[in-house]
């Protein structure tokens, strides 16, 4: 049911609906959604840091940023809630060079994302190189605002959008995976729109469980 209100929706909105995840909808304005409150920190004071496993960790301010080459992606983005906003504009910098320049160890596998909030989301490797990843500053032209992870977030738009960590300040290069906050919680460890992949398999027994139990008790 809800798939065919997205499906309606997109054609409505002049939206190829085969560009629309089962369980999607699309939607005109970009919602705000954080489990912490917004910091506010001035592109100035902001650095990112990549380390872990490599070879030459670094960091960067925001001027040694700015000197670096930047590149543009365009396409949609998915949130687990079930919103999808189309034709979106995204600038910054590819973590696949940023992790080229540091120099990934024969052992590296995963990535770990942080926030300055603490935040944290785990990835596989291969979803950063083998996939367009980017530690974003613009969206549609402008620059990011706090509320939606600005000065700087990352962004990994093929899986849903809780893997594209706000205000980004570490990738931490991992040999094994390490899960971050919402895995941590229920989520699924990769979290691919197309597959659908909301919840790990234990969190989905559970729910499902819960309502077996909440049915044989006459409960909606």
């Amino acid at each position: 049911m809800f798939g065919e209100r997205g499906r309606r929706r997109a054609l409505s909105l002049g939206i190829d609906p085969k560009r629309l995840p089962p369980g999607q909808s699309p939607t005109v304005k970009w919602p705000v959604l954080s489990v912490e409150e917004t910091p506010r920190t001035p592109a100035a004071e902001w650095t990112l840091t990549i380390d872990g496993a490599v070879e030459e960790p670094f960091t960067l301010d925001w001027a040694a940023l700015q000197a670096e080459s930047h590149v543009d992606w365009e396409g949609d983005i998915h949130c687990v809630t079930r919103w999808s906003k189309f034709g979106m504009r995204w600038r910054g910098l590819a973590v696949a060079h940023l992790l080229e320049r540091a120099g990934l160890s024969k052992e590296a596998g995963f990535l770990l994302a942080e926030s300055r909030t603490g935040y944290t989301t785990n990835l596989p490797l291969s979803d950063v190189l083998e996939h367009p990843a980017l530690v974003a500053f613009e969206a549609d032209g402008t620059p990011l605002e706090p509320e939606h992870g600005g000065p700087m977030r990352l962004l990994v738009p093929h899986l849903y959008f809780w893997k594209s960590a706000k205000w980004l300040s570490r990738l931490r290069v991992l040999e094994h995976d390490e899960l971050g906050f919402w895995e941590r919680n229920g989520y699924h460890h990769r979290g691919d729109p197309w597959a659908e992949e909301r919840y790990s398999v234990e969190d989905y027994v559970a729910r499902a469980l819960r309502r077996e139990a909440r049915a044989a008790r006459g409960l909606r």
